[in-house]
């Protein structure tokens, strides 16, 4: 019998309640818990490929930097390179005034002189 003032009672007939299934309750229970704790991956991840072992590299040797002295000294024919050191001479021993002194020592200094400008490409065709 429902009352106005209670609608959930309802009339004494007892409708028949149907046995609990136990054994899906816990398998839909032992789920949801199993979702919550470790999530499924949706792709599967790949391993990564095995490498090859690594190789000694032996130490990269040091390179010899080259100054400018070193450069390759331009083809001057040894008759030019005379001319020059004659020219030199004279004006290193012009510079000392022509006062007496060794011309050999002028000759070794306008040879050193030469030599240097040849090398640096300052001198020479």
């Amino acid at each position: 019998m429902a009352t106005a003032k209670n609608p959930t009672k309802t009339s004494s007939a007892k409708r028949p309640v149907p046995a609990p299934n136990v054994a899906a309750a816990k398998t839909k229970l032992a789920s949801k818990t199993k979702l919550a704790a470790k999530p499924e991956p949706t792709a599967k991840v790949k391993a990564a490929p095995k490498t090859a072992p690594e190789k000694k590299v032996a130490p990269k040797k040091a390179v010899a930097v080259r100054s400018r002295a070193k450069k390759k000294t331009p083809a001057v024919s040894p008759e030019q390179r005379k001319y020059y050191v004659e020219v030199a001479a004279y004006h290193i021993a012009e510079r000392r005034g022509f006062a007496p002194g060794n011309p050999l020592e002028d000759w070794v200094q306008a040879e050193a002189e030469i030599d240097r400008l040849l090398a640096e490409g300052r001198l020479g065709s």
